[in-house]
């Protein structure tokens, strides 16, 4: 599912910048780049049930494995995890409106920090 207009996906930032402001607030890159893209995870666990929020971005210019990349940020979206299945992220799953609310709020949060330093 997207989250919708959380403005994030107006952004660009240097790598260094995302990943120190990213993983203030939970969203881990981890292992999940390239050369051209990241990917920054939260792990959610609520009701027994595991929900991932993610934010992916791609490359403008350098490299990411290099940890010299200038990266524009795409549309957030939220995930169910299944056992032993993986991530689902289409439109057909429910998801509580708590959870999509404690997201919508800590994204906003997210973009306003990054458009604070940004400008």
């Amino acid at each position: 599912m997207y989250i919708e207009n959380t403005g994030l996906e107006n952004l660009k930032a240097d790598l260094k910048t995302l990943d120190d402001m990213m993983s203030q607030y939970g969203l881990i890159r981890a292992g999940q780049w390239d050369y051209e893209r990241v990917t920054y995870d939260r792990k959610i666990v609520l009701n027994d049930h595991i929900y991932y929020l993610r934010v992916q971005g791609y490359a403008l210019e350098g490299d990411v494995g290099a940890n010299d990349a200038y990266i524009q940020l795409k549309k957030p979206f939220l995930g169910k995890y299944y056992y032993p299945h993986g991530v689902e992220y289409g439109e057909d799953e429910n998801f509580p409106k708590a959870l999509v609310a404690k997201c919508e709020e800590l994204l906003t949060k997210l973009r306003k920090e990054l458009e604070e330093i940004l400008v």
